[in-house]
């Protein structure tokens, strides 16, 4: 699906990208990983046609710079950086519908889904959102399209824990259908939802590996947690979790999606020093 040969793309006198060769076949959900500044963001718009570079890209053939229209017809894109629109909510799903041959109900449905209040937020120009409301609109339109080909730079970012478990019940709906190239800085982010790493280091892939791909994006953990006593920060941190704790507030329960496992790790080790005991199993298991 996605060829790169000896891609070079130079700012000035920077080389960002610098040889890279890669090939991402259909049905693979790739983690592009690295630092920033690694050169992550200028290959993701050298794939959509945006930059003139060396070397050679092709999508399903085409080029992206010269068949740039056929090209993008064929993504469903989300940006690290939402466009600076002024254009209310209800006009641009409408516009986002029509350009890209989409039912602006689906995209509708699927913002629904995420969280946001379409309807309240229907005359609301987009540029007024919240990071989280304009992060949960702009995957639904990307979704929304049903693309074989889902590019994403930093797609969970501002989303907050509820959101983040639909957005991987959404993508593990895609998983037979679509191939997907997701961007982040950190492994822990999306280490569950693909099958393959690329690490980019100074423009030069470093790593290019298969994982595991037996996890379930649609699993859900039930967790079960005490502690020492009761903590007002760690009860804040749960809460975000939408957890419930006792009387006491020393025995919280709750539901991780399968998804998010490393990143509610990431947020309880802060507090391992008063943690007694964790119980979770993927709901089903005995």
């Amino acid at each position: 699906m996605i060829r790169c040969q000896n891609l070079v793309k130079t700012f000035r006198r920077a080389r960002v990208l610098d040889g890279v060769d890669l090939t991402i076949e259909g049905g693979e959900r790739v983690a592009l990983i690295g630092s920033n500044g690694a050169g992550k963001t200028t290959l993701i718009r050298c794939l959509l046609g945006e930059y003139a570079h060396e070397g050679q890209i092709t999508i399903d053939g085409l080029s992206p710079r010269q068949a740039r229209a056929e090209v993008l017809g064929r993504i469903g894109f989300v940006p690290q950086l939402p466009p600076p629109l002024k254009m209310p909510v209800g006009q641009l799903i409408e516009f986002a519908a029509a350009i890209s041959n989409a039912e602006a109900e689906t995209i509708t449905h699927l913002a629904r889904r995420l969280g946001l209040d379409v309807d309240a937020l229907a005359a609301r120009p987009f540029n007024r959102l919240s990071g989280g409301m304009k992060q949960k609109l702009l995957i639904a339109i990307a979704l929304g399209r049903e693309a074989r080909l889902l590019i994403m730079d930093e797609p969970a970012a501002n989303l907050d824990p509820a959101a983040r478990r639909i957005f991987f019940d959404l993508l593990a709906e895609r998983l037979q259908t679509a191939t997907m190239l997701i961007s982040s800085h950190r492994l822990d982010e999306v280490a569950p939802l693909v099958n393959r790493v690329i690490e980019l280091d100074m423009g030069k892939i470093v790593l290019d590996d298969k994982v595991a791909d037996d996890v379930s994006l649609s699993g859900r953990m039930r967790c079960h947690l005490v502690v020492r006593r009761a903590e007002p920060a760690l009860a804040k941190a749960l809460a975000a979790w939408h957890f419930s704790a006792d009387d006491t507030g020393t025995r919280w329960q709750g539901e991780v999606a399968g998804a998010d496992r490393l990143r509610f790790l990431g947020t309880i080790s802060r507090y391992v020093a008063i943690i007694k005991a964790l119980d979770w199993r993927e709901e089903g298991e005995a």
